[in-house]
């Protein structure tokens, strides 16, 4: 007679046995905060990697702090500024000033790259005649133009606004015009078979395709703003970081110079902020991104 191979009989659980634990799914948000704190603390650490070696260069003698100053002198002379002012005025009044050039010079040119961008894209026959033409001015050097304008201008504001609008301009035209010719031509055929016009066209499908070419250039553009009303500033100002940042090189203060880029790069992180928080609120309807991404 075969043999009847027996199958193995299921134990049952021991009541002593703990119960298996459940598994734990982490969740997209769970991870994206994770990932949050990790990028927080490296860049904590590289910052401390960096002052802290910095400090102890000069300490030690292998940074000479008439060149490159010292963060811990450079730590006293903002806290000097903030309470006894600087040599040409209050801290907060010469970064109001030139927050207030580089915020109207960034409006200015950005509004009117993106109309010149749209227009341009939109029209085959005007990118033709005046492609020449911007590709001339934008090989300007822009110092060049900072001097031409303060002659023009006076040393007052609108010459630094007038360059932080040249400056921001090139930017946003530039990815205006790429993001228009970008715009998906399936959709902009489908749009003319249903009758839209040509403005219903540029409203409703070109405007959208690239808005996200237009705000990926609001991040660049407002850097190259401060850039701009700080270089008319250096050149011939009355009042602003530029001129602070002159002053404190003509007297060979390392630590000073210093001190005023890092009010400046505070401004600029939160002015990133800002334009960050204005591109979700645009671009919400973005499918968000994994943890991974």
């Amino acid at each position: 007679m075969a043999n009847v191979a027996t199958l193995p009989t299921a134990r049952a659980p021991d009541a002593r046995s703990p119960a298996p634990e459940p598994l734990r799914i982490e969740s997209l948000a769970d991870r994206q905060r994770r990932r949050r704190r990790l990028v927080l603390a490296l860049r904590l650490a590289v910052l401390v990697f960096l002052v802290g070696g910095w400090e102890l260069g000069v300490r030690a003698g292998a940074i000479d702090p008439f060149f490159f100053g010292q963060p811990s002198a450079i730590a006293d002379k903002l806290v000097d500024w903030s309470v006894n002012g600087t040599s040409i005025g209050p801290l907060w009044w010469q970064v109001g000033v030139t927050i207030y050039e580089a915020g109207a010079g960034f409006l200015i040119g950005a509004v009117l790259g993106v109309l010149c961008g749209i227009a341009l894209g939109r029209n085959a026959l005007l990118a033709d005649v005046f492609s020449i033409y911007i590709k001339v001015a934008n090989s300007i050097p822009r110092v060049v133009l900072g001097s031409i304008f303060i002659v023009a201008l006076g040393l007052g504001s609108p010459s630094k606004i007038a360059l932080a609008v040249v400056m921001v301009f090139f930017v946003v035209f530039a990815n205006a015009f790429q993001g228009v010719r970008e715009a998906d031509k399936n959709l902009i055929a489908n749009a003319r078979i249903l009758g839209a016009t040509r403005w219903q066209i540029t409203q409703a499908v070109v405007i959208p395709s690239a808005l996200s070419w237009i705000l990926a250039s609001l991040h660049v553009s407002f850097g190259f703003a401060l850039v701009g009303a700080i270089v008319g500033e250096f050149l011939g100002a009355r009042e602003g970081m530029g001129l602070l940042i002159a002053t404190a090189q003509g007297a060979f203060d390392a630590n000073g110079v210093f001190a005023a880029m890092i009010v400046i790069a505070v401004v600029a992180l939160l002015a990133e902020g800002l334009l960050t928080l204005l591109e979700n609120r645009l671009l919400s309807w973005r499918p968000e991104k994994s943890a991974g991404e």
